[in-house]
């Protein structure tokens, strides 16, 4: 029997958050079902279940050795494997091995692609943001700047603005910057550009990476939120977009979905939990 996998979360106060990340460990415990892999989450921080119960509930259903994986987008700072480390000391039998956060995977990128042709396609404009599944709240909003623009707008008068979440750590801020990169070479050349920005702590901004598109002129820009689920950063970024258009109705701004609990994102991580298996001595 292969040892279970543990996902582990930052955590936020946002239900919405909370809410996905469990359906995609739900997804992940059916997917592993088949080969009699246990399937659990837990959180750093702020939300439930901690990483303290989830680690506990599995030593306590017989499990002593387990792969810990980051379900991070970006570069992970120190705390997920000092968590696990304190976790060893509550439970001295438990050994763990340590799996790769998602990074910038060629399928992640895929889906990246597919959030940012959602929101390209060709429809009629009837205000001058239009947000890709936006929530209700965020739709009324919104209708405060109806106006009638062009529907058609080329590839090449379109950029895109990249969002990661932002950060302390000037490593985590220039892989997201190589994100961009790698995804406007790999999935959107057609484009005129992909501008960073940060939806908190560092800049730029979501205003700032949506001006610098207007300056270099852009008609169409389209917002892609690199992030893995729903939640209250994904409204901040869509927020943020807002407030810019309303000062720029000329401008046709879009906001692309996040990645989302899917089979693609299951498939990546299921590899990055055999690949930790196969770097064990």
């Amino acid at each position: 029997m292969k040892p279970p996998l543990l996902l582990i979360g930052q955590g936020s106060n946002d239900d919405a958050d909370s809410a996905e990340f469990g359906r995609f460990v739900h997804r992940l415990r059916c997917r592993l079902d088949r080969t009699a892999v246990d399937v659990s989450g837990g959180y750093l921080e702020r939300a439930t279940p901690r990483l303290s119960e989830s680690v506990a509930s599995l030593v306590a259903r017989g499990h002593h050795r387990l792969v810990a994986l980051p379900l991070s987008l970006n570069r992970v700072g120190e705390e997920y494997p000092e968590a696990m480390a304190r976790e060893q000391k509550r439970h001295p039998t438990l050994m763990y091995d340590y799996g790769r956060p998602l990074g910038p995977d060629p399928r992640v990128l895929a889906l990246l692609a597919e959030r940012l042709n959602d929101a390209a396609l060709e429809m009629p404009r009837p205000r001058p943001l239009e947000l890709a599944g936006a929530r209700p709240r965020l739709r009324a909003v919104d209708a405060a700047f109806a106006e009638t623009l062009p529907v058609h707008v080329e590839p090449g008068e379109t950029a895109v603005v990249l969002v990661g979440e932002g950060s302390t750590d000037p490593s985590a801020n220039a892989e997201v910057h190589r994100v961009s990169r790698l995804f406007w070479e790999t999935h959107a050349y057609d484009f005129m550009t992909v501008e960073t920005a940060f939806v908190s702590v560092t800049p730029p901004g979501v205003p700032g990476g949506l001006e610098r598109c207007r300056r270099l002129g852009a008609k169409r820009v389209i917002v892609v939120p690199y992030l893995l689920f729903a939640g209250g950063l994904l409204e901040r970024v869509w927020a943020q977009a807002l407030a810019y258009g309303a000062g720029h109705p000329e401008l046709d701004i879009r906001c692309a979905e996040v990645i989302g609990d899917c089979e693609t994102l299951a498939d990546v991580v299921i590899d990055r939990y055999e690949e930790a298996l196969r770097l064990v001595p």
